[in-house]
């Protein structure tokens, strides 16, 4: 071999022997900022890093790719549940890295300048996470192809500038982050490769430009939730291969543009909740629709006949337009056809008989149109059906048996038709089913047993029908049943005593039949009742003393036969006229009516004792026994409440013994009555006032026999639940604006609670029943704001959000400086980790305050008590009830609220009068708050926390017009629907 030959063979060796040196020091770098990589994210409890282990070879790493030369190319670390602030400084040390993917995980912290630093990445994605802070500037890294940052918690401006240097990207999603306001970038419209656009909730406003027509590779463009204005730009037409267009949530106007027709790639399209207007047209064409959303909206004119011949069409919402004619009878024949809703339009004709004829439909929803005829027999037989909504139309004939009893039906609503026939016994297959409102039709025959079956059936609305025969006995049996409503029909017979085992009943409605005999005894067992009118009957006997321990907002007994005394307790002035029509009764208090014989106020059952012992004796003798036999109980209810053994478990520091609050509970310090206890005022030695709600437990076996014959026992209050949600709740609470729960005090048979004492009473008090003591304005806003604190503090100050489940003005206390409490915690409760968010699947709360999904739903979470306390700041501002016969059937002040703001002087006139005209501006912020909490849909409310802020926005020194539209937004003027 040549010297030549010999030297070339050992300069190519050692050149070799440099490349592996090389290599070698290259890997064992990153190898080190692998390991620091694994050190930063030691506080996640996964085994991801298992493998990343200093013998293994990083190419071995779990989310670790590398190119050809062994150079790490890409780090897939998403969906890990990771925890931390990734090292970004570390990260972009690895100089081949082209694709780094750490979406969905539980990232914090900011996006540090470092991230330039990755110069050569392709492939970015920190979506889904919960960072803070604004995003660095990316313009170094012009090789990206796929930038994803959506859902993270960004804030500030996105550096929209970045995007220049990035001609080759594809898929651009920076959505669902709260940036600051932004017009519509323009940069954006330059990307021609663009074929994924996620700009959803990002706050962009003002127009879309017409240079989205030059992103024709787009397959998906998203930019709903924002507050894009004006109209949709024709040049939309040439994205000719868009599959899904969302607008939805935004203040568009104007018609669809001419040439949308050719955009015969889309198939879902949603545009809901803008102004949009025209006919739809143009939609006629495009036959590969899947989905289609435009409710709420102001479209007109006929649903066009193509869509009856759309072979691929399953969901199809135009809710809430102003659309007429019939639809296309062959809706839904070709397709798996899923959902409809159409309601609120001014649609004519049949309803479309084979939108279920694959079995797959779950909501039919076509309520408030005109449509006619019969309820199509098939879907009878459509068992997948969860909601079935017709109502308010003008639909006929016999309602087809097989509905009743679909299997998975939890809403069967065919109200306000003309619908004919019973209720078949197949309502007992209706497991599901919460809610049935069938009022204001022609149905008849008797009421069926089988309902009882129902097991789930919360709501109930058969009103203004022709039901006869009796109330079926096996109505016990609806454990979970909250509105009864059977008024205008025929029923007769006697109210079943069964009804007391309806447990969650807190509305009831039998007025205009023909029902006899007494008022159950049961009722008064009802621990929620809150409204009961059995006017317009046949009904006789005594009106039950049990009633006296119910709290109730509406009471009517009126045009019975009932006799006998009117308990003293419902002798108020909220109860004026629910006694009317009763020849027979007497009272001591209420006017008009015959003042009763005997002074001795005894119940029924003790004047009925001692009748039999005083015939015939003198009214000297008759008194003397009654005293003495009164003296004779209390002696001994307090001597067995004294034999028991007590537990005190303090939550302050307590400045009074047991023995002192146990004295105290005696009928002369009895100063009210609720649906969990009575509650008593104590007065201390040192002058000191309390409050002690009086608890006995349900469970108990062992209640003595002078106990159970005591007044002060209610018959339905119990332990548990009330009793362990109170204490649970108020134990840890520390708040000014809630209630003080000092200690408790139980034992086997009963509890007590001891609460600071609010010497002013409730704010329904000074509302509606202490007219000579009116609220001035700078009260009544106090109060909002300070019971706003009070709930805000449940939601967002306490270890896990609080829910109060029964936030009403009853229960928010004053105290000698008008200052507010919210008070009675016996429906609360406390979110738990387990469930999905912050919802609960309950029977609560009280007629007018209940939000509206409960109704569709049965759940309710902090957006609940958003609602109800906004019905609260509308009993502040107006001054009257949430339930009033004024607001007609059917109807809450929410609803005749929003019926009053089409106009200034119309607002301005349902200001209460008790309020000055120098404050009616700042009440009416203040309806407009109330009215953004009364939105319909619960993701649209504010929180407790937004609601404290706008309402100290709203305070005498900062008027800040609030408006709201119909989306629930706020928007400049002077008021809108606010979605109820």
């Amino acid at each position: 071999m040549s010297a030549a030959k010999t030297c070339r063979k050992n300069l190519h060796f050692l050149y070799l022997l440099s490349l592996i040196c090389l290599l070698t020091a290259t890997n064992s770098d990153e190898l080190q900022i692998l390991l620091n990589i694994k050190t930063e994210f030691q506080k996640s409890k996964i085994n991801v890093f298992d493998s990343w282990d200093p013998n293994n070879s990083v190419c071995n790493f779990t989310g670790i790719t590398c190119n050809a030369d062994g150079s790490i190319k890409e780090i897939d670390l998403s969906k890990n549940r990771l925890v931390g602030a990734p090292p970004f400084d570390s990260i972009c040390q690895l100089q081949s890295l082209e694709k780094l993917s750490l979406g969905s995980n539980f990232l914090h912290g900011r996006v540090t300048e470092d991230l330039k630093n990755c110069v050569r990445l392709q492939y970015l994605d920190l979506g889904n996470n919960f960072f803070s802070g604004s995003i660095p500037d990316l313009s170094s890294i012009g090789r990206l192809q796929f930038l994803y940052m959506n859902k993270s918690g960004f804030s500030g401006t996105f550096p929209w500038n970045s995007l220049e240097n990035m001609t080759s990207l594809v898929a651009l999603s920076v959505g669902d982050n709260p940036f600051d306001p932004t017009p519509f970038p323009t940069e954006v419209v330059k990307l021609k490769q663009l074929n994924w656009l996620y700009l959803s909730n990002c706050s962009i406003e003002g127009q879309i430009p017409a240079g989205i027509g030059n992103l024709t590779e787009l397959i998906n463009l998203e930019l709903a939730l924002n507050h894009l204005s004006g109209k949709i730009p024709p040049e939309i037409a040439k994205l000719r291969k868009l599959w899904q267009f969302e607008l939805y949530d935004n203040d568009l106007t104007g018609k669809l543009p001419v040439g949308f027709g050719n955009l015969t790639s889309l198939e879902m399209f949603d545009a809901s909740r803008n102004y949009l207007e025209g006919d739809l047209s143009e939609l006629r064409f495009l036959t590969q629709l899947v989905s289609l959303q435009l409710l709420k909206n102001e479209f007109s004119g006929q649903v066009p006949a193509e869509f009856g011949d759309f072979e691929r069409l399953v969901n199809l919402s135009l809710y809430k337009n102003k659309l007429t004619g019939p639809l296309p009878q062959t809706l839904g024949l070709w397709t798996d056809f899923n959902f409809i809703d159409v309601s609120e339009n001014f649609l004519t004709g049949p309803i479309p008989p084979n939108m279920c004829k694959n079995g797959k439909m779950t909501e039919l929803l076509m309520l408030q149109n005109k449509f006619t005829g019969e309820i199509p027999a098939s879907y009878a037989n459509c068992t997948t059906l969860t909601r079935f909504r017709v109502s308010n139309n003008s639909l006929s004939g016999v309602v087809p048996s097989g509905i009743w009893g679909l299997p998975n039906i939890n809403i069967i609503d065919i109200a306000l038709n003309d619908l004919e026939g019973p209720i078949s016994s197949d309502i007992k297959n209706a497991k599901a089913l919460g809610q049935l409102n069938a009022a204001n039709n022609r149905l008849s025959g008797e009421l069926p047993p089988e309902v009882s079956k129902a097991l789930a059936l919360v709501a109930i609305d058969l009103s203004y029908n022709q039901f006869s025969g009796e109330i079926p006995t096996t109505i016990g049996e609806l454990k979970q049943l909250g509105r009864l409503h059977l008024q205008y029909n025929m029923l007769s017979g006697t109210i079943p005593n069964s009804i007391g085992s309806c447990d969650s009943l807190s509305d009831v409605n039998m007025a205009h039949n023909s029902l006899s005999g007494p008022i159950p005894l049961s009722l008064g067992s009802l621990p929620i009742l809150n409204s009961l009118n059995l006017s317009e009957n046949q009904l006789f006997g005594r009106i039950p003393v049990s009633l006296s321990s119910l709290r109730l907002n509406l009471l009517d007994l009126s045009n019975n036969r009932l006799t006998g005394t009117i308990p003293e307790s419902l002798s108020i002035k909220a109860y004026n006229g629910s006694f009317a029509g009763n020849n027979g009764l007497c009272s001591q208090n209420v006017k008009y009516f015959r003042r009763c014989s005997s002074n001795c106020r005894v119940s029924r059952e003790l004047r009925t004792l001692i009748i039999c012992f005083t015939v015939g004796s003198f009214a000297l003798v008759v008194s003397l026994g009654c005293f003495f036999y009164s003296r004779k109980r209390e002696k001994n209810h307090d001597r067995s409440l004294k034999e028991d053994s007590w537990d005190v478990k303090p939550f302050h520091l307590l400045s009074f013994t047991e023995d002192e609050i146990l004295d105290s509970i005696k009928q002369e310090n009895l100063i009210g009555k609720g649906g969990s206890g009575n509650v008593y005022k104590v007065v201390l030695a040192n002058g000191e006032k309390l409050a002690v709600k009086h608890i006995w437990n349900i469970d108990s076996g062992s209640q003595r026999k002078t106990r159970s014959s005591t007044p002060m026992q209610p018959k339905h209050a119990g332990k548990s639940p009330e009793f362990d949600a109170e204490v649970q709740t108020l134990a840890s609470i520390r708040h000014v604006n809630v209630v003080k729960l000092y200690c408790s005090i139980t034992s086997e048979d009963s509890s007590l609670l001891v609460y600071e004492y609010l010497e002013n009473g409730s704010l329904w008090d000074r509302l509606h029943t202490c007219m000579e003591m009116a609220l001035d304005w700078e009260a009544r806003y106090e109060i909002a704001v300070g019971a706003a604190k009070g709930l805000e503090y449940l939601h967002h100050g306490c270890e896990r959000p609080v829910i109060h489940r029964d936030v009403k003005s009853s229960n928010i206390l004053l105290d000698e400086f008008l200052k507010p409490r919210i008070a009675d915690f016996g429906l609360a409760k406390i979110v738990q980790a387990t469930l999905s968010k912050d919802s609960v699947h309950i029977i609560a709360g009280t007629l007018g305050y209940i939000a509206p999904e409960y109704g569709y739903t049965y759940k309710v979470n902090v957006k609940s008590d958003v609602y109800s306390f906004g019905v609260v700041l509308m009993e502040l501002v107006t001054g009257r009830r949430p339930i009033e016969p004024e607001y007609g059937e059917n109807k809450d002040i929410v609803k005749w609220v929003c019926s009053k703001v089409n106009g200034r002087e119309s607002v301005l006139g349902i200001v209460d009068s008790n309020i000055s005209e120098t404050y009616k501006e700042e009440a009416i912020k203040v309806l407009k708050i109330a009215i953004l909490c009364t939105t319909r849909l619960p993701a649209l409310r504010p929180s407790m926390r937004s609601v404290v802020q706008m309402l100290e926005d709203a305070g005498p020194s900062k008027l800040v017009g609030i408006s709201v539209g119909r989306d629930g937004r706020k928007k400049e003027g002077l008021g809108g629907e606010g979605e109820v």
